[in-house]
């Protein structure tokens, strides 16, 4: 069964407690600044294995010192749902420990 495209404010709502995620078009973003490359790229593999776990992958871009997440649900036409929200509160839990901001 495909999951649930949120409302818009349903989605504003949730985000108050993601800070730095914002919904922009069809999907919520974040980018995370890290003190340097390999701490970024600590980041990603991080990220790699949240999205294995919870079998949800989003579109993530390793920077110098930045790592950029953008996500949407394909199976529910491109809109942010319930596994967006759940992938983003997990990767704004770990990002603190790889000294993102």
């Amino acid at each position: 069964m495909p999951a649930e495209p949120l409302s818009p404010a349903e989605i504003a709502r949730r985000l108050e407690s993601l800070p730095g995620w914002a919904l922009e078009g069809d999907r919520i973003t974040r980018t995370f600044r890290l003190p340097s490359h390999v701490a970024a790229a600590a980041l990603t593999v991080h990220i790699a294995a949240i999205q294995d776990e919870l079998n949800h992958h989003s579109d993530l871009t390793l920077g110098y010192n930045t790592v950029a997440l953008s996500v949407h649900t394909h199976d529910a036409g491109g809109a942010v749902t319930e596994k967006d929200l759940a992938l983003a509160a997990r990767v704004a839990a770990a990002a603190p420990a790889h000294g993102a901001e």
